[in-house]
Parts: C-alpha cells; sequence; structure tokens
C-alpha cells in the first residue's frame, strides 16, 4: 500500500490466483532481462503450459550508462550491451519451452542503475501497461534492498496499482517473487525477509520445483553467458512467491545496511528514499 492510501482491490490474494483451478493471465514486470528468470522462470512456464496467458516486461534495458557495470559486457556500447541482454531473455525462455516472441514486452527506455531517478514517470507508464495486459495477477520484485532497480520497480508497480484504483480500473492482484537481500551480513536467495512490510494475506507458495521444472530452470540459467557469474549464486529448487505486503517505501526495508550500499553502485537507501517520496509526491500519493 502507498504511503496515505487505503488498500485497493489489486491487495485481494495474488497466491489464490495462481494456485486456482482456472488458467488466467500474469505478467511479469522486472527490472532487469533476467529477474524473471531468476524469480518464477519455471514455474511461469508451468503456467503456460496448463493454459496460463503471460507476459513479461523489464524496467530499465538491462545496460548501465558506467561500462564498469555491465561486467562481462563491458566492452560493448551500452546499446550492444541491451541488445545482447535482451537476446539472452528469449534464449532463456525458449530453453525453458516458452515462446519469447508471445510473452516478451518492449522494455520502457530506461539504462540500467536509473529506475530509481524515474520513478513517478515509471509507475505511470506501468499503470498503462497493467491495464492493458489484461492481467489477473502482477508478480514484481519485493522491497528489500537488494538492487536499487528492485526496489524502484516494487515501487513503480504498487504506484501504478494505486493510480489505476483510484481511476477505477485494473483489480489484478499482486504478488512477488524472490530477488536477493543481505541477511546477517550474506547473501540470501530463493527466500523473502520476513520484516519488509505489513502482510496482506499470509498465503504464501514455497515454490518446491520437481526434477524436469528444475531442469528448465538450469536451461534457463545458463541461456545468460554474459551474467554467468553473477547468476552463481541463484539456485534450481525452488521458486517461493507470496501477496505483495503493504510497503512504506519512505522506511528503510530493514535495519542495518542494505545489500546495494556494499556494492559499487554508489546508492544508498537514504537518497533512495528522498527520490521515493519526491515521486510520491508527484503522482499524489503522499501521505
Amino acid at each position: 500500500m502507498m504511503r496515505g492510501e487505503e488498500p485497493s482491490p489489486a491487495h485481494r490474494c495474488a497466491i489464490a490466483t495462481l494456485q486456482g483451478a482456472r488458467p488466467a493471465a500474469i505478467l511479469v514486470i522486472g527490472a532487469h532481462p533476467d529477474d524473471e528468470t531468476i524469480g518464477i522462470g519455471a514455474t511461469l512456464g508451468g503456467l503456460i503450459a496448463s493454459g496460463w496467458r503471460a507476459r513479461v516486461l523489464h524496467v530499465t534495458d538491462g545496460a548501465p550508462h558506467d561500462e564498469a557495470l555491465r561486467y562481462a559486457l563491458r566492452h560493448r556500447t551500452r546499446e550492444e550491451a541491451s541488445a545482447i541482454r535482451h537476446a539472452e531473455i528469449r534464449d532463456a525462455l525458449r530453453a525453458g519451452g516458452m515462446n519469447p516472441e508471445a510473452i516478451v514486452l518492449p522494455s520502457l527506455p530506461i539504462a540500467d542503475q536509473e529506475a530509481s531517478l524515474a520513478m513517478a514517470d515509471v509507475a505511470r507508464a506501468l499503470a498503462d501497461r497493467i491495464a492493458e495486459s489484461g492481467a489477473d495477477v502482477v508478480v514484481t520484485h519485493p522491497y528489500e534492498g537488494g538492487h536499487p532497480d528492485h526496489d524502484a520497480t516494487a515501487f513503480a508497480v504498487h504506484a501504478a496499482t494505486a493510480l489505476l484504483a483510484s481511476r477505477g480500473g485494473s483489480g489484478a492482484a499482486l504478488a512477488e517473487m524472490t530477488s536477493y537481500h543481505t541477511r546477517d551480513g550474506s547473501l540470501v536467495t530463493a527466500a523473502f525477509r520476513a520484516n519488509a512490510g505489513e502482510p496482506v494475506c499470509h498465503a504464501h507458495h514455497d515454490g518446491r520445483l520437481d526434477d524436469d521444472a528444475r531442469a528448465r530452470k538450469r536451461r534457463m540459467l545458463d541461456a545468460f553467458p554474459t551474467q554467468a557469474e553473477i547468476l552463481e549464486p541463484f539456485g534450481i529448487d525452488a521458486e517461493p512467491l507470496r501477496c505483495a505486503p503493504h510497503y512504506d517505501f519512505t522506511r528503510p526495508p530493514h535495519e542495518g545496511k542494505l545489500h546495494y550500499e556494499s556494492l559499487p553502485f554508489g546508492w544508498t537507501g537514504a537518497r533512495w528514499r528522498e527520490l521515493a517520496r519526491q515521486a510520491l509526491a508527484d503522482l499524489g500519493l503522499g501521505a
């Protein structure tokens, strides 16, 4: 829930919809090309196989302006790096038995590392994309300080659903896939922080993958050769999902140092939260 807002219809139980007997429509909104694979890749393939209509949307183009942050692609131009990242996500979806041409939507025109600089604009764009998608469930990142783009995407999705609710639009339920965060000084993947926000409901899908799904997940992760070192900590055993909590994005997601504050991104939680306050005011969603 955005600060100062009442709960919207978007905060109904997303897990009940995902576990329902009837196929529906799902929109996965990730910050970068590979986030959907990390969080829900194998599960998405299973939903599509059972009749669900799926779309994947990336908030950034996957290529930072700072070439040092492009890692394996640091010697490529930003445009080349972005094209490679988008080719890899298509390869990954094919490796998971999915048709990328029917799934992947054009990403927003935002560079990797810069989603936080345009949160209000991203929220407005996502409101339009969510409405156009006709999604019953929208899946995105949790707010947990793992990456500033992840947190900006979480902010923008929550803000977008609040904007739509104020217009009497989209009743899509919000769910979260796991990303990564720091706990007790260590990187944690495939798990949620328990204290990240106020629960909407306690429904949770542990996302344990069977042998076939684990094999698909492995093939999907292997389809990102330029991200191999970054993806190494991510396993193939589970893809947990939960209903998106209500968040106060003007407060830290947890006590102590955020994961991205330990990385060479140049971001601090204080700076990020000030930008979130400004975006809330711009959108008319502040307290």
